[in-house]
């Protein structure tokens, strides 16, 4: 687990209340949309995709808030379709998870959970995964950072 302090970002999102099981048929009408309007908009990409979970569940059935989200480079001037969203800096415990998306629960939160469990650490309820190297829902290889947000 590594301590670190978020960058700041400039992000167009799209945001879901949705359950966990939901991401997967979510993304690429949202990617598509953000993508879209960066075009559109003539605006640089300054990222890898990120995933970012207000008071993330335990199980498959809760509803919870859930943004994806693409850094763009701050524009001068922006009067697009999707939301522009400053990112300011948080402190979180982060993990890389290496691996297929099937275990991305299993050997990247849980063993993230319980280390931040064991720590003098607080949840802030902000959780967040970014897509450093994404090669598809099916692939073996991903290379997905997690983080939880700490309260200071």
């Amino acid at each position: 687990m590594d301590i670190k302090e978020t960058p700041d970002l400039w992000v167009l999102c799209e945001k879901r209340r949705l359950r966990i099981p939901d991401i997967k048929q979510c993304v690429p009408e949202c990617a598509e949309a953000i993508e879209k309007q960066i075009l559109e908009a003539g605006l640089e990409i300054d990222g890898p995709w990120l995933f970012i979970s207000r008071n993330l569940p335990k199980d498959s059935k809760t509803f919870f808030d859930w943004e994806i989200c693409r850094p763009i480079k701050r524009p001068e001037h922006y009067d697009g379709k999707l939301e522009l969203v400053h990112l300011e800096p948080i402190m979180v415990a982060s993990k890389v998870h290496q691996g297929s998306l099937r275990t991305l629960f299993t050997k990247g939160y849980a063993p993230l959970v319980a280390e931040i469990d064991m720590s003098h650490y607080a949840y802030s309820g902000e959780s967040r995964e970014i897509y450093h190297d994404w090669n598809g829902s099916e692939a073996r290889y991903n290379n997905i950072e997690i983080q939880f947000g700490l309260v200071r």
